[in-house]
């Protein structure tokens, strides 16, 4: 494998750094091959040039923040479809603290989440607060569905938790729902303001 530069956490307020090693190259390669579609039509969608998505697929450079974003967007991607599950390493003692307000924020045109203890790689589970603007299920394009396991809390306000096999259901504050990840799953806030979550994948 060609080695790549050292990996950064990347910020919204200096978006060219690195962002964090999530094996994008692995899951842009695996979505764009289940849907289709060849270099250049996801360079049309991401507006990001074919040279380089093909550089990402191959593992070849580390994709800044606001690539990163434009991925998501032009791919109709959520967060936790980026991450791909890491090569299995034991490593013994471990801590990463995020303070309030200060996580990476990946904003959406449903969701505006703020990723928690983002500078941990190869992490079995990946936390993420999220504030919730999708007031309506017709708002998503499709369901939204990945690998492994996922956990949410309400923290603030009441949503509608929508999966593809079970009738919606409504969660108020201090509810929580523990669900396959790769069943299609929605969540859209009932709140006269955003509703606010906590979302952990397993993987």
């Amino acid at each position: 494998m060609v080695s790549r530069p050292s990996l950064e956490t990347a910020t919204a307020s200096d978006p060219d750094r690195f962002v964090e090693p999530l094996e994008l190259g692995k899951r842009v390669k695996e979505i764009r091959l289940a849907r289709g579609w060849t270099l250049e039509e996801v360079g049309k969608k991401t507006g990001i040039a074919r040279s380089t998505l093909s550089k990402i697929e191959n593992d070849q450079v580390s994709p800044s923040f606001a690539i990163v974003q434009k991925l998501i967007n032009g791919l109709e991607m959520d967060l936790p479809q980026l991450f791909v599950e890491a090569s299995e390493h034991s490593i013994a003692g471990r801590r990463d603290v995020t303070r309030k307000g200060r996580g990476e924020p990946h904003p959406t045109a449903t969701y505006e989440h703020e990723l928690l203890n983002f500078s941990i790689s190869r992490k079995k589970m990946v936390p993420f607060k999220t504030t919730v603007r999708a007031r309506s299920f017709t708002e998503f394009k499709e369901w939204v569905r990945h690998d492994g396991e996922e956990f949410l809390l309400v923290l603030r306000g009441k949503i509608n938790f929508f999966s593809e096999l079970y009738e919606p259901i409504e969660l108020k504050e201090g509810d929580s729902v523990y669900y396959d990840a790769s069943m299609g799953h929605a969540v859209v806030s009932l709140s006269a303001k955003d509703a606010e979550i906590l979302w952990v994948v397993a993987r």
